[in-house]
């Protein structure tokens, strides 16, 4: 058997205090990888946010976002991510289904912004000129191509993967439809998982079944097909 742990604690000053038994230290503590927080590690965020993008997309590469803005990508980089990996997963993954183009932009992480507004200088820290990350870049390489920000369509169709902003007539949706639409949509994407649909939206499960309640959503099924509205 081989098993693999991790854990964000100092487990050897928990030994020292008590708190975790020694001898299940020394069992576990046989190949130990230390891994920096995500903040003392800002190159790997590129690498990370393209796994976390292929990671969301469908099959189909034309349904999903194929790169992020120059833009974008430094403001994620200038963000600290007290959450680490899986916060970082989590934004890129709400970004990726509520993106309306083909690229993502800082409109599709406006929690990440509004935490750096007066921390640094959005316009001048990161509005330089850099490379953006597609789909079809190899960041083994360089970390991306200056590709064009594509024009936004003149009507926001609805594709899989993604959540229309605006309704037919060009006005803003209600928050609570957009938010049944992307309940619905991590559903499907996760299987029915409940527990990790609530995970991916960023609520808690109590909070996650208080909505389906709301929006007459079987929780016990889960299933994409009695989610029709």
């Amino acid at each position: 058997i081989r098993l693999i742990s991790a854990t964000h604690r100092n487990l050897l000053q928990q030994v020292k205090d008590g708190r975790f038994r020694e001898d299940l230290f020394y069992r576990l503590n046989v190949y130990p990888i230390f891994v920096p927080p995500l903040r003392d590690r800002r190159d790997d965020i590129p690498y990370l946010v393209r796994h976390f993008m292929e990671k969301v997309a469908p099959a189909d590469p034309r349904h999903r976002p194929q790169g992020i803005s120059a833009r974008a990508l430094a403001m994620l980089q200038a963000y600290d991510w007290p959450g680490n990996i899986r916060q970082l997963e989590n934004a890129v993954f709400r970004a990726s289904v509520l993106a309306e183009s083909e690229l993502l932009t800082e409109e599709e992480f406006p929690q990440i912004r509004a935490q750096l507004e007066g921390t640094v200088k959005l316009d001048v820290e990161i509005g330089a000129p850099a490379p953006e990350l597609s789909g079809d870049d190899d960041v083994a390489g360089e970390p991306g191509v200056v590709v064009a920000e594509p024009d936004p369509p003149a009507r926001l169709q609805p594709r899989f993967g993604t959540l229309r902003a605006l309704d037919e007539r060009g006005n803003v949706r209600a928050l609570a439809e957009v938010e049944l639409e992307m309940i619905k949509l991590a559903i499907d994407h996760y299987n029915g998982q409940m527990s990790e649909v609530a995970r991916r939206l960023g609520i808690g499960r109590s909070t996650l079944y208080r909505k389906l309640k709301e929006y007459g959503i079987d929780p016990e099924s889960g299933r994409i097909e009695r989610l029709a509205s």
